[in-house]
This record gives C-alpha cells, sequence and structure tokens, in this order.
C-alpha cells in the first residue's frame, strides 16, 4: 500500500501560486531558454545543464511531482514567485513593449500575454 504524503499548508499554497505565476508550460520554457543562453557557443552534451539561471531551477520544478519536493525547490519556488510578483508590480511606462522587462519574466517562465 502507498501512503500519501502529506505535505505542509504552507507548501500547498506555494505550489499553487507558483505554477499560477510560472505560467507557461515547461517545454516552451526550456525552449525559451535554451535560445537566450545559446549566444554564440555551442551547448555541451546536456543542453539542460546549459540554461540560465534561475530558469533551470524553475524548469527542475516543474517537471517534479509535488511530493517530491525538496527543501531547495520550494526555495526556488518562493524566489520564482516573489521575482515574478515584483518585476509585474513594476511594470514599466511602455509595459508589454518593453523587450528587456518581458523577457526578464520569460526567463522566469511568466508571459505577461497569457490571460490568466
Amino acid at each position: 500500500m502507498v501512503r500519501e504524503q502529506r505535505l505542509e499548508p504552507e507548501v500547498e499554497v506555494l505550489w499553487d501560486d507558483f505554477h499560477a505565476e510560472v505560467n507557461v508550460p515547461s517545454e516552451q520554457l526550456r525552449q525559451s531558454l535554451l535560445t537566450r543562453g545559446s549566444g554564440e557557443e555551442a551547448f555541451g552534451p546536456n543542453p539542460d545543464l546549459d540554461l540560465p539561471e534561475p530558469g533551470r531551477q524553475i524548469l527542475a520544478v516543474l517537471r517534479k511531482r509535488k511530493v517530491d519536493l525538496t527543501p531547495e525547490d520550494i526555495e526556488v519556488m518562493r524566489d520564482a514567485v516573489d521575482r515574478i510578483r515584483s518585476l509585474t508590480a513594476e511594470k514599466p511606462s511602455r509595459g508589454n513593449a518593453d523587450d528587456e522587462w518581458r523577457h526578464s519574466l520569460l526567463d522566469l517562465g511568466h508571459d505577461v500575454l497569457v490571460e490568466r
């Protein structure tokens, strides 16, 4: 018999917040990070290891089940939610047309053009 692991209520809320703020599907985030991180250099034997941070960490959490979260994953989720909310609260005057701002959010897995 498999016993279900109970998570702290705070982690349950954080999981929901993380998945609400990180609104880009994992494969789309991976492709975006690969494109942004590629520059002029070729990728090594494991391209996922060459992804820019914190996107790589966010992508790793997206690939996990809630019951498999580590304390490090919980910190990644907390940081991602805080950074995304901070950036969206500081929307520049050009709004969604500000490429630097928009790409900063995309690197965290948040697309401002996706409707909630």
